[in-house]
């Protein structure tokens, strides 16, 4: 992958970071609970990554069970979706990632 790219990817990174950070600093709310009135599938990572930043791993998944797949899901977008060698691995992995978390929603919205 050539330097231009890397840093394409790093900046998209960022902005799409500082955006999110000025949305709830100045609204306070996660876009989606803002647009739709119930939890995103991604409601509870902050606070996973929080719990786990004060090495509370066990509260990091109650917060958020799938918290332990974005290192994994930016690996492979640095990488252009080739994290393994054989390609259909790669789709498999992005299907139980995303899997998890829809099933983890699912599950908060019953309960």
């Amino acid at each position: 992958m050539k330097i231009k790219d890397w840093k394409n990817k790093i900046f998209f990174c960022v902005l799409f970071l500082i955006i999110l950070i000025i949305w709830y600093v100045l609204v306070r709310k996660c876009l989606y609970v803002w647009l739709f009135g119930i939890e995103c599938p991604g409601c509870g990572m902050t606070r996973a990554y929080i719990a786990l930043f004060q090495l509370n791993i066990r509260k990091a998944f109650a917060m958020h069970p799938m918290f332990w797949s974005v290192p994994i899901l930016l690996v492979y977008y640095f990488l252009d979706g080739k994290l393994f060698k054989v390609k259909w691995l790669n789709k498999a992995m992005l299907v139980l990632i995303f899997a998890g978390f829809f099933i983890n929603w699912f599950v908060k919205l019953l309960l």
